[in-house]
């Protein structure tokens, strides 16, 4: 299934049927109203939508999903980009008080962008990817999923592909939502490994003791190192890019794997070469003796966006948005079936619009029950539309974890009703 078969000029015919027949309003209402247990908690954010020609319209505010979805069809949006929960709606922004419009809670996001590899990838640059390259993004999410998980006790992440060449998380608990800008700086730092920009050679640099933190990251770089440094990107191969590892290392061992170098030219020994002088000069007690890995963690480890979590205010573009170059969703992606995801296979809007035109075997065209509510039948026909297509299992993806989060905060409700009778 390839993007080729996607054409830009396209999309201004393909949307007004994506928001119609198949985007999953009812889901992504229930995802962003989080139970209602807030008042006014959906109505209260913002969404930012970019049309035809980069028209850039900001603040928009919902009351209800038929609202919201009456005016997606209505304006088509080529791009959706959520922001945060507001004191005031959004819609009405001019109309309050100056100062007091204040932005009060949103997820604790992270966005991670293939770009920023580029100065240790040689597949590809800028915006393009590939499968060699797209291993960075596996590591960067089983990194980060750990930590979040594990190190700060957050359960409920949403991955999403960006549609082209990156990856978004929403950590959606409630605890979460609510962090200050000091305490999502905070995440982020703890999170950041990779300093430094283009003109900073080494931008990974290890203290003793190794953090525990570091410690897990290492172990998950070390499972797919080999292949994805070693081998796809032959970092140890060619003259230019053996001169930027070498570059990482302390000059007096540099020079002696460089002459080492020219008896042996495998990947896997002159790996172990370096990793060898590591563990001698550990011996010597010399400050960097954690050079190789330095050199792991700068090919391997997650480079964040830190800007994009630091701010409550700060939009992110929406799951279930198309992405104009590429046609493709920007999906869930489900944990489970990581190592599998592949970017290419994600359906492109005119993909979904196609499969929505072929009868599905064995498919009755049930009739609508002159009594049947007609809201009721325009429902059933969305929910069977976008069965009908490759969409269908990212949207049964997000219904479970949507379940999930549903369990969380009906836990909440039953713990506070407990408390409430107690008293």
């Amino acid at each position: 299934m390839l993007t080729l078969d996607y054409d830009p000029a396209s999309l201004p015919d393909l949307l007004p049927l994506y928001y119609r027949r198949l985007f999953p309003f009812a889901q992504y209402y229930r995802w962003l109203n989080y139970g209602g247990v807030q008042k006014n908690y959906f109505q209260n954010r913002e969404f930012s939508f970019t049309l035809k020609d980069d028209i850039y319209v900001r603040y928009q505010s919902f009351t209800t999903q038929g609202e919201l979805e009456k005016e997606m069809q209505k304006m088509n949006p080529y791009k959706i980009d959520i922001g945060a929960v507001y004191s005031h709606r959004p819609n009405q922004h001019n109309t309050v008080k100056s100062g007091s419009f204040q932005a009060l809670e949103k997820e604790l996001v992270f966005d991670i962008d293939m770009t920023d590899y580029d100065d240790v990838r040689s597949c590809c640059s800028a915006a393009d990817i590939c499968s060699k390259c797209w291993t960075l993004m596996t590591i960067a999410i089983r990194i980060l999923d750990r930590a979040l998980r594990e190190d700060f006790g957050f359960q409920h992440l949403l991955w999403v592909y960006s549609g082209r060449r990156g990856i978004h998380c929403w950590v959606c608990d409630e605890a979460a939502r609510k962090l200050s800008v000091a305490a999502r700086s905070a995440v982020a730092e703890y999170l950041s490994l990779v300093k430094g920009g283009e003109d900073t050679v080494k931008k990974v640099i290890l203290s003793d003791p190794i953090h525990p933190f570091i410690k897990e990251s290492l172990t998950v770089v070390e499972r797919y190192f080999s292949r994805y440094a070693l081998h796809e990107q032959d970092i140890l191969g060619r003259k230019e890019t053996l001169d930027k590892v070498l570059a990482l290392v302390p000059e007096d061992v540099r020079k002696e794997l460089q002459q080492d170098f020219q008896n042996e030219k495998k990947p896997e020994t002159r790996w172990k070469l370096i990793r060898d002088y590591a563990k001698k000069n550990k011996g010597a007690n010399k400050k960097s003796h954690h050079f190789e890995k330095e050199i792991m963690l700068q090919y391997c480890y997650p480079r964040l966006d830190v800007n994009v979590s630091k701010g409550v205010n700060h939009l992110l573009k929406s799951p279930f948005s198309v992405h104009p170059k590429t046609g493709r969703i920007s999906v869930p992606i489900d944990l489970k079936e990581l190592e599998k995801f592949d970017p290419f296979a994600v359906p492109t809007i005119s993909l979904i619009c196609e499969e929505l035109d072929r009868p599905k075997p064995g498919e009755d065209d049930e009739k609508v029950d002159d009594k049947e509510n007609e809201k009721d039948a325009v429902e059933r026909r969305k929910i069977r539309d976008y069965k009908r297509t490759s969409l269908a299992k990212y949207v049964r993806y997000f219904d479970q974890f949507l379940d999930d989060v549903a369990r969380s905060w009906k836990g909440e409700l039953l713990r506070k009703s407990d408390l409430q009778k107690e008293f």
